[in-house]
């Protein structure tokens, strides 16, 4: 029989605990030999990032085992930190040094690359017999130097194939191994602003010359090579990313592979991530996004079949062999996994890792797409609502909300439901996801409605949006939270000094000054303020006036800051001058700081005390128990 309580105040049984240990982080995956091998990192262990293999009768082993930890540092975000050979050899890049390292079974590792504290590698790939990777190497410059590397798995060196740009991904052999094909762009651009897909021409294994293909005035990814002769890319120079095969002896000529209304690609914020690929007989596995991830197969004659998956958001295109695909995603009964699809027989589909929930299908909230009218245009957003198969709201009672504002800011959250949602609509806290101007997901024209205009627009957007919800009556208007990292953190730290529609916030190590952001950040974000503010100095008037931290007369409402010690993208200084400024003013607040942890947490007693922080705050704040989570003093 369902009880009637209060909202918030539900009990459930999806503890912080649960939640962390239910949700796993999926850091790359492929076929080798028999079995499937997987990245993942462990909370429990540090957050270190384990090598873990599913072997063909089920067994689920540690290829790479405690305390070595695959990750790397390469932009910040890192990515590609591990691949292995067709026979088993783990090649990896370990976090304590940033060196490349091969594990061969029943062996230790050993390190293939000098040790040089300045040198970090990533987007690692094995290709034709090679092992290729992204080098960076920091040496003082204001830029540091990056090129695409081979490194020989004997140690016997690493050399460089090509630089000649200040950042670089997606390396690609042809199959005959005389072309190379990459990505490259350059400062002040981001990559999903501008970039190239360049082919050189290999002599003695190192590029002699090299030409743009693609790009300049879009930002093309992934090139992958069908034949020697036959280059596949997605670009988005139509405004969505799409599929495009150029013939490199016809002239570079260049043709669309089954176009849409939707994204097959996104923003390259880490090494390795995949799109699409080239199954062995031609056909084409792709994602495509519009709000939602949808997964579909292009046939050589340009036909699209949509293939049903247990995947709708967040998919990356692993690994393929044959007619079988690895697959890494969302869903919304399933917060995280990786699944084994058959092209041929998808319904077939065998799950990896991860999944559905052990608390079952019940208590995951049933996501519904909505749109708003912004002062820009549409602003899309997912609607998470209480949701508990035990309890429901008092008739006269709208439910508190969470606003959630995802980082990037150029990021995109679908429909999928994490653990950390149903944490909160679980206990009758809904949650209202906004992909607010400047986000991915909805082609480039949604996507440079930010240019410019970050701390405005994305503000204007995630307040119209809680306005008009509430508005409707699906929210309580008095009880809206606003909640966000990072960049997501700075739209709530602007929202609550810019509008009235919030009564609390949430601030994960977010950005406060953005002119202090500009000059301690890292180099791959080093101007990424340039296309979203504007340039310095000419337009450091922008950056003051648009500055939580300028406006602290401006806070009127709670505020937890929770931010990670050794973060190096968005320093503890930042929260630390919020968390002042609303002690001087006597707004209630909580400042929670992690040691060992960086940009996000990964320490399973981090993520848990972040997540019950949360909850206790809001219960603090809006004035309901919290069964199970003990009560947060604020000062």
């Amino acid at each position: 029989m369902t009880e009637t309580r209060a909202f918030g105040s539900w009990q459930s049984p999806l503890t912080a605990r649960a939640v962390t240990a239910a949700t796993p982080r999926i850091e790359g995956a492929r076929f080798v030999g028999a079995d499937v091998w997987w990245g993942e990192s462990v909370a429990e262990q540090a957050g270190r990032t384990a090598v873990r293999r599913r072997t063909a009768d089920g067994d689920v082993l540690d290829v790479l085992p405690p305390p070595w930890n695959a990750r790397s540092r390469v932009h910040e975000y890192g990515g590609g930190a591990w691949t292995a050979t067709d026979d088993g050899i783990l090649l990896f890049v370990e976090k304590s040094d940033q060196c490349v390292w091969a594990l061969e079974p029943g062996e230790e590792p050993r390190v293939l690359t000098p040790a040089d504290h300045g040198m970090r590698f990533g987007g690692l790939t094995w290709q034709s017999g090679q092992l290729l990777a992204i080098r960076e190497t920091h040496s003082g410059a204001a830029v540091p130097h990056r090129d695409i590397v081979r490194i020989a798995l004997d140690g016997s060196g690493v050399t460089s194939l090509v630089d000649d740009s200040d950042f670089l991904a997606h390396p690609a052999l042809s199959p005959t191994g005389h072309h190379l094909a990459w990505i490259a762009w350059n400062h002040p651009d981001m990559p999903w602003d501008r970039a190239e897909v360049r082919v050189g021409r290999l002599e003695d294994g190192i590029v002699a010359e090299w030409t743009t293909i693609a790009g300049e005035d879009s930002s093309p990814l992934q090139p992958t090579w069908a034949d020697d002769d036959h280059l596949l890319y997605a670009d988005d120079s139509t405004g969505r990313w799409n599929l495009w095969c150029e013939h490199l002896s016809a002239g570079l000529e260049r043709h669309p592979v089954a176009p849409a209304d939707a994204d097959t690609g996104g923003p390259l914020w880490v090494l390795g991530t995949r799109w699409f690929a080239r199954l062995h007989d031609g056909r084409i596995v792709a994602v495509r996004t519009n709000g939602d991830d949808e997964f579909v197969l292009i046939h050589e004659n340009g036909a699209v079949e949509p293939l049903p998956v247990p995947v709708s958001a967040e998919i990356c295109v692993e690994d393929v062999r044959g007619s079988r695909v690895l697959l890494s995603g969302a869903s919304a009964d399933s917060p995280a996994g990786l699944w084994l699809v058959d092209v041929d027989r998808p319904a077939d589909s065998v799950l990896v890792h991860g999944g559905p929930p052990p608390w079952g299908p019940g208590w995951m909230p049933n996501p519904r797409a909505v749109t708003f009218d912004g002062p820009s245009g549409p602003v899309h957003a997912f609607d998470f609502p209480p949701t508990n198969p035990d309890f429901e709201g008092p008739d006269d009672e709208r439910p508190p909300y969470l606003v959630y504002v995802h980082g990037g800011p150029t990021a995109h959250r679908g429909g999928a439901a994490s653990g950390r949602i149903a944490y909160f609509t679980s206990r009758g806290i809904g949650v209202l996801e906004v992909n607010y101007s400047g986000s991915s997901g909805y082609g480039r024209a949604y996507r440079e409605r930010l240019r410019g205009q970050w701390g405005v627009i994305d503000v204007e957007d995630v307040a119209a949006a809680a306005t008009a919800f509430a508005g409707a009556g699906a929210a309580d208007p008095a009880r809206l939270a606003i909640a966000g990292g990072s960049a997501g953190g700075w739209t709530v730290l602007a929202a609550l000094v810019n509008t009235d529609a919030f009564a609390a916030g949430i601030s994960r190590y977010g950005v406060s000054d953005a002119r202090a952001l500009a000059a301690d950040t890292h180099d791959f974000e080093a101007r990424y303020l340039d296309g979203l503010i504007g340039p310095l100095p000419e337009a450091e008037p922008l950056y003051l006036d648009r500055s939580p931290l300028s406006h602290p007369q401006r806070f009127r409402v709670p505020l937890l800051l929770l931010q990670g010690a050794e973060d190096p993208v968005v320093p503890p200084a930042q929260s630390e001058a919020i968390r002042d400024a609303l002690a001087e003013r006597g707004i209630p607040h909580a400042y929670v700081v992690y040691e060992g942890e960086g940009h996000g947490f990964r320490r399973a007693e981090n993520v848990v005390n972040a997540i019950e922080s949360e909850l206790a705050f809001l219960g603090a704040v809006f004035g309901f128990d919290t069964p199970g989570v003990a009560p947060l003093t604020l000062s």
